[in-house]
């Protein structure tokens, strides 16, 4: 009998380009690809802050350099990745939240959230695919979206808009680039302890109410995310496309 093997998890011999990884769940994904033997492209909009990422993971000896990036400069973004070799794997973890009741969303800050978390998600996407479809190879785009991708939440009404359609473009441009062998894919977090949380967390309402919800009983980490995108990046998840990975501690089970 012929034994069957696991996949491999490595990235060896891979260019990955992270997206918003100068902190947070970006940099922790840009540790992990980083890990797997890729060489990691760390993008965001602090030079300074990306140095300090990617001095951090070359002194760990591992593969990286950075680049100034600003994903809701769509045409900048464009011309950035045009001038790169092709990525074989994208991590889109940026993006911004302005949490506040659907009466009292603003037209600037709904225009804002929506700009980078949608349109500059979808056009740097776009990008890195356009670059796999010109040079015939194979990639793995993955955008980091968020259990509020699939349910609603309190103060919410702006933010899980967005994250809706991030799953909306994945599943679509899964489909259309499925038969050149790129996968599509997106991660959706529960609540994962980041600067980007820090103000949901120092009020005890709102700690009250995930401690209720999360049914593992605890807060997300980034290494939880780690994991996930080592997954998806790789040839582990070779039929994996146009799908939600949920890391969400069974928030939406219920």
């Amino acid at each position: 009998m012929q034994i069957p093997r696991t996949p491999s998890f490595r990235l060896a011999g891979k260019r990955a380009l992270v997206a918003g990884a100068s902190s947070g769940i970006g940099f922790g994904c840009a540790v992990a690809l980083a890990e797997a033997g890729a060489h990691v492209v760390l993008a965001a909009r602090s030079a300074e802050k990306l140095d300090e990422a990617v001095e951090a993971i070359r002194s760990e000896g591992f593969s990286a350099e950075a680049m100034v990036m600003d994903i809701a400069d769509v045409e900048a973004t464009q011309a950035l990745v045009d001038d790169q070799e092709p990525f074989q794997v994208l991590v889109n973890s940026a993006g911004i939240a302005r949490h506040r009741p659907a009466l009292e969303t603003t037209p600037f800050d709904f225009d804002a959230v929506f700009s980078l978390n949608v349109r500059g998600a979808y056009f740097l996407t776009r990008a890195v695919a356009r670059g796999l479809i010109d040079a015939g190879q194979p990639g793995s785009l993955i955008n980091i979206s968020s259990q509020m991708a699939h349910v609603g939440g309190i103060d919410r009404a702006v933010y899980s808009a967005t994250k809706h359609a991030v799953e909306g473009f994945t599943k679509s441009m899964a489909i259309e680039w499925g038969s050149k062998g790129i996968r599509v894919n997106t991660i959706c977090p529960t609540f994962i302890e980041t600067p980007l949380t820090e103000q949901t967390f120092s009020q005890p309402e709102r700690v009250q109410w995930i401690k209720e919800k999360i049914k593992l009983g605890r807060i997300g980490r980034v290494e939880d995310i780690m994991a996930a995108v080592t997954y998806l990046a790789g040839d582990a998840a070779a039929m994996v496309t146009g799908t939600a990975l949920m890391v969400d501690g069974g928030w939406t089970a219920d």
